[in-house]
């Protein structure tokens, strides 16, 4: 479920085969009850949990809907891609999580660097920062400072 979540969301059915047969659920009441309480303690988001019936068998459909964050099931981070579901790691993690949050990889902060340690005078600033033409400051150059 983690894995629909950070992708394009999807369907799970509880009480079917691959093909899509029917084969029911017992306790299909006390499921509506526990699988949304489960998903919510796990997850911490809402999915809708339907109960369907199909020639007098009982069966539960859950819909998942794409998040607009990064959802984690105990820590890790699954991701849905076609029929297979992908645990990320490394630079996989690194660039769902930027993309999921809205960071691009110039946007991250350098700890180890301050401004005092740039060489460089404000009239190179404003030239390297394209705010400047023809010796002139350009309006984007106001707005920035």
């Amino acid at each position: 479920m983690c894995g629909f979540v950070n992708a394009q969301g999807g369907k799970i059915y509880i009480g079917t085969r691959d093909d899509g047969t029917v084969i029911g659920v017992k306790n299909s009441k006390k499921l509506l009850e526990d699988i949304p309480n489960k998903i919510q303690n796990k997850l911490g988001i809402v999915a809708d949990v339907n109960l369907l019936t199909k020639d007098g068998l009982d069966y539960i459909e859950i819909v998942v809907s794409p998040w607009s964050f990064p959802v984690n099931y105990d820590g890790e981070y699954h991701y849905r891609s076609g029929s297979t579901k992908h645990l990320l790691r490394g630079n996989a993690l690194i660039n769902f999580l930027m993309t999921k949050t809205g960071l691009k990889w110039d946007a991250a902060t350098i700890s180890n660097i301050g401004i005092d340690d740039l060489d460089i005078s404000n009239a190179e600033l404003l030239e390297k920062l394209d705010l400047v033409a023809d010796g002139k400051l350009k309006r984007a150059r106001a707005l920035c400072f």
